[in-house]
């Protein structure tokens, strides 16, 4: 069993709590495959769903009219305070759901839950400093642990559709030899997937002198390590758009023939839709 123990001094605050501990529950209870957005957006829905039912219970409890007005225009200003609350809520959920080692510290606990064989279920559950619940229990079996455990420790990256890298160290003859360059202003060792720009090279119809760059689609392949941290442990670079001579750009034949693909998809496109 896991438990959370907090203090609460008024209604405000028990309020306050039980919605932070629900979403605390949540973010440790979603599954990898789920978004935790959408799981969050329902327990905070949920929470203030409630909160409004109970305030409109205090008004029909109470027969008179000036001081039901003056209710419902508090209720009405708290509903607002609440819509700004949600918001904000919601806003810190995109955060937690893109933190990678959040991500990571929560697969490595349902891991090690997972090896041991002796647990059958773990039990979340939030009390007061009088050890009295402020929310419901969650549980989660042992056999669905695997569940929320990241499948992979790769996190996936989109290419980098017009990086600029300068040259230090080209590969001049065919085999699987690391380029080096200047990326972004830090060193990188890469992987030339282009097999077109590498014939370029190794005939000896594109020359690297100092300071020479290409425009091309980079790929960066991270991974988390243990404690979440992000390292890159490839770099390729999967077409050249451009090299450069004196500064200026000069377009590759891979990227000619792309550019004229697209051009013919788009104007076939163009057709259809005038057509229409």
């Amino acid at each position: 069993m896991v438990k959370l123990s907090l203090k609460n001094e008024n209604k405000k605050a028990t309020l306050t709590i039980a919605l932070f501990t629900a979403l605390v529950i949540a973010t440790v209870a979603t599954p990898i495959t789920t978004a935790l957005s959408k799981t969050t957006e329902i327990v905070v829905e949920k929470f203030f769903e409630d909160e409004s039912d109970r305030r409109e219970k205090e008004v029909e409890i109470d027969g008179k009219e000036l001081e039901n007005e003056s209710k419902r225009l508090k209720n009405e200003e708290q509903r607002l305070k609440n819509e700004k609350i949600k918001q904000e809520l919601k806003d810190v959920v995109i955060k937690i759901d893109s933190n990678q080692k959040i991500k990571k510290y929560k697969s490595n606990f349902y891991e090690e839950i997972e090896k041991e064989k002796r647990i059958q279920k773990i039990l979340f559950a939030v009390e007061d400093n009088y050890r009295l619940p402020i929310s419901k229990e969650h549980y989660i079996l042992q056999e669905n642990c695997k569940e929320y455990i990241l499948p992979s420790n790769e996190i996936e990256t989109e290419p980098i559709e017009d990086a600029v890298i300068e040259i230090i160290s080209p590969v001049l003859k065919k085999g699987n030899y690391k380029w080096k360059g200047i990326y972004n202003n830090n060193a990188i060792s890469f992987d030339m997937k282009s097999n077109e720009f590498k014939t370029l090279i190794q005939t000896g119809k594109i020359e690297f002198k100092n300071g020479s760059a290409i425009n091309c689609v980079l790929n960066i392949k991270k991974e988390l390590d243990n404690d979440g941290n992000e390292k890159i442990i490839a770099s390729n670079i999967l077409s050249v758009n451009h090299y450069f001579e004196n500064d200026k750009p000069v377009e590759t034949p891979e990227r000619k023939k792309q550019r004229k693909k697209r051009e013919a998809n788009e104007n076939q496109l163009n057709i259809f839709g005038n057509e229409s």
